[in-house]
């Protein structure tokens, strides 16, 4: 089978390592997160706040870390795109 960074360029391939890595790490966070809430999106941790399910404090802190992780995630896929497309050029 042919290894996808047999035709990258070193430097090319570690940063896309690096951005894998970096992704998984925040979804990793993002998810361990949203479990402590018991919600499986961002919507669903403000919905349970705003309900009265969950305490406002530190709720309302959680859920804006949980959009932060969530927004800085889809930045990293986008960067990570980029760089497998310039690499494979």
């Amino acid at each position: 089978m042919d290894s996808f960074y047999d035709r990258i360029d070193f430097d090319d391939a570690i940063e896309i390592e690096q951005l894998s890595r970096l992704m998984y790490e925040i979804r990793v966070a993002r998810d361990n997160l949203l479990a402590q809430l018991g919600a499986g999106t961002p919507e669903q941790a403000l919905a349970a706040i705003r309900s009265g399910e969950l305490p406002e404090h530190p709720g309302y802190e959680q859920y804006l870390t949980t959009r932060m992780l969530t927004d800085l995630h889809a930045d990293v896929r986008a960067r990570l795109a980029e760089r497998t497309q310039a690499a494979n050029r």
